[in-house]
């Protein structure tokens, strides 16, 4: 994935595309989140991997010139195994007002020996992108029998998109590419906004705050606070409760 990042031309190059892709729901549609929806149980702390890879990355507000942006950086990155988010948040995706753009990732070759399961899984995967890039109109629904009562609110827009991830089977091999894959994607993103994805000055201050707040957590000594009133409000309430 290394090798045909840096060699592949921009019209097959899997990881410029899929950056490209995020800029463009991100910055001209207005799409605020993006869901990772891998089709496979074995990766299903997948999306919270890419949400630490996407969002401490281009999690930004200044450009490489030290200069605040006028437009949208990173996007908000979620995600679950796709037949757990079905039957949870796939309703806001198919009728929702949101615009969310998913990349669902899907495997050819089943890890068990119950390879009818595997098949069920897939259908399901298949049949999901298909709902939501091509939905149902009332036309159609009529059409199949719907009964009028329930047409405007069974009919769906479609128009919703989504990016296939196929691969063969999910080895070592295969969830290297994925990870660099988005890691170059990533990287791609940074570039065209102009900012640098490789700190995270705001995780800093986080931890800076933190080890001056721990021996003010004492309620023994109880050392003065100069925070915020709300801070200090929580930290008094914390040495009153826990003592």
């Amino acid at each position: 994935m290394d090798e045909h990042f840096r060699t592949a031309p921009a019209a097959s190059n899997l990881p410029m595309l899929l950056g490209l892709l995020t800029v463009w729901y991100n910055n001209f549609f207005g799409a605020q989140t993006i869901g990772i929806m891998p089709y496979a149980a074995n990766l299903a702390r997948f999306p919270a991997y890419l949400q630490q890879l996407q969002m401490e990355s281009n999690g930004k507000h200044v450009d490489l010139d030290g200069h605040v942006v006028d437009y949208q950086t990173g996007p908000i990155i979620w995600g679950e195994p796709g037949t757990d988010g079905q039957h949870s948040f796939y309703q806001l995706l198919h009728q929702g007002t949101k615009l969310v753009p998913c990349d669902m990732i899907g495997f050819c070759r089943p890890l068990s020996m119950l390879a009818d399961q595997h098949d069920l899984l897939m259908a399901n995967l298949f049949a999901q992108a298909e709902a939501l890039g091509f939905g149902k109109t009332e036309n159609e629904l009529i059409a199949e029998g719907s009964p009028g009562s329930q047409t405007p609110f069974r009919a769906t827009e479609g128009n919703r998109p989504t990016n296939m991830i196929l691969a063969y089977q999910l080895d070592p091999a295969t969830l290297g590419r994925l990870v660099a894959l988005y890691e170059h994607s990533v990287f791609t993103q940074g570039a065209i906004w102009g900012i640098d994805s490789f700190d995270q000055w705001g995780v800093e201050l986080g931890k800076v705050l933190a080890s001056r707040i721990v021996p003010e957590l004492d309620h023994h000594t109880e050392p003065k606070l100069s925070h915020d009133a709300s801070t200090n409000a929580l930290i008094e309430r914390y040495r009153r409760l826990r003592a």
